[in-house]
């Protein structure tokens, strides 16, 4: 083995232009598939993260309390959760593998300044957590003046909108969570940079700030938000919390009776078991949501991604093999009365044939590392470029392009390089290791 080895190896630094052009070939195949697979991953990666900041978190549990109807008229809904270490402690008593959690209030209603308007969905959040702050890129304010209880974060599309700045005093008017209306003033304390037209409509301010206006009592919220470390486990964990609460005497929406009433549409599902008058519940009930659940369409981009970027490398590689294998059949030939020689001094068919395939084998595998390499250079390079294009600003990360690759996607891909590299050299090997020495020998090139 060791010697068939060497020999291959040998056998490389002859003809050194043709297996550089060979190389250099494979390199470019592996470059491009990479590249294009780690921007288009990390783009939509970026734009999952961004939909997960949107929508709070990976997993996310809702409280609902809900009266008795009374005299015919319909029966109240009010989205809150009053105990704020229930669903905690279920999930510390778990084995669920979280890089955080955050509990936040959720209003919606309009903001006014100097006889403008803007509509935003407002986010009672606890402004101590490091995650929550580091995800921003704050224009201008921020650092101490987040302290006052009636500061607020707004975009710079609605500070544009409504020119403001920051210390100016705004007008908040919306709908306490049993449907009366309320006032409150707040004060512009930071404006952060916007990535997409819904960003630019999200406010923040303190969540017990918000709890007031909405007529949430203190320690309460509207959502707990889970972020996993692993973002594939989110259907698997939204389960068990079902199983959790509903063993601990709460009511609980089910994802099996969501599949049941929309299956293509499992956050509708969640949503009837809350609101539909044939469920008939009263007190509290708990509903537990995944981002998967809310935008399907995201799993399927992403499946998407992965097959295109795959075809484009399996087009690639068998156009490079092509090349491989007439190459191959080329150096058969320039070989022949070498074979002899070797199969005269007592090698084997098989060994004969094995120095072809070793030989191609490390041609292409030094290929491919070469083009990983280039890739990571060229993707790191694009990193550091800032694109100000407010139509990329979704797939971005702070305002930059992010790459993603996966370790078993390379292994694959080189996977898939050996076994094509085995075929396209097989008839050369097979060819070389059926040769009699004498019949290579008596060969005239």
């Amino acid at each position: 083995m060791n010697k068939i080895l060497k020999l291959s190896l040998r056998n490389l630094t002859r003809q050194k232009r043709r297996n550089a052009i060979l190389a250099i070939a494979i390199a470019f195949g592996f470059f491009v598939v990479t590249t294009i697979d780690g921007l288009t991953t990390g783009m939509v990666g970026n734009l999952e993260e961004m939909i997960i900041q949107m929508a709070g978190g990976t997993v996310l549990v809702a409280g609902f309390e809900k009266e008795e109807a009374v005299d015919g008229q319909k029966a109240k809904y009010a989205n809150i959760i009053r105990d704020r270490q229930f669903v905690r402690d279920l999930i510390d008593k778990s084995d669920i593998r979280y890089k955080y959690l955050s509990c936040f209030t959720l209003s919606s209603g309009q903001f006014m300044f100097n006889g403008k308007k803007a509509s935003s969905n407002v986010y009672g959040r606890d402004f101590a957590e490091p995650e929550f702050l580091s995800s921003f890129r704050f224009v201008d304010g921020g650092g101490e003046m987040l302290n006052r209880e009636d500061a607020v974060i707004i975009s710079d599309s609605m500070a544009e909108s409504l020119n403001l700045q920051i210390g100016d005093q705004l007008v908040y008017t919306c709908s306490t969570i049993y449907g009366q209306n309320n006032v409150a003033d707040f004060t512009v304390c930071g404006i952060i940079k916007s990535n997409s037209f819904v960003s630019s409509m999200q406010t923040y301010v303190h969540i017990e700030t918000l709890n007031r206006i909405v007529g949430i009592p203190e320690g309460g919220y509207s959502y707990l938000s889970l972020y996993l470390k692993n973002k594939k486990d989110q259907h698997k964990v939204a389960l068990q919390l079902e199983e959790m609460i509903i063993e601990n005497g709460s009511l609980c929406t089910t994802h099996q009776e969501a599949y049941r009433i929309s299956p293509k549409n499992v956050d509708r599902g969640i949503d009837k078991q809350i609101t539909d008058e044939q469920y008939t519940w009263v007190g509290t009930k708990y509903a537990v949501e995944t981002v998967d659940d809310a935008i399907p369409a995201l799993k399927s981009v992403m499946n998407i991604v992965h097959t295109v970027t795959t075809s484009i490398l399996i087009v690639i590689l068998l156009i490079v093999m092509i090349g491989v294998s007439n190459t191959y059949r080329m150096v058969l030939y320039e070989r022949i009365r070498e074979i002899g020689t070797m199969r005269a001094l007592g090698m084997n068919g098989k060994d004969t044939g094995r120095v072809f395939t070793y030989e191609a084998t490390i041609l292409c595998l030094l290929g491919a590392v070469l083009g990983l390499i280039v890739s990571l250079i060229v993707m790191a390079i694009i990193h550091t470029i800032p694109i100000s294009n407010e139509t990329l600003q979704f797939f971005l990360e702070k305002g930059h392009f992010s790459f993603s690759l996966s370790a078993g996607t390379i292994i694959l891909q080189y996977i898939l390089l050996m076994l094509l590299t085995a075929i396209a050299v097989h008839g050369s090997s097979k060819k070389a290791a059926s040769l009699s020495p004498a019949e290579a020998l008596r060969t005239v090139k």
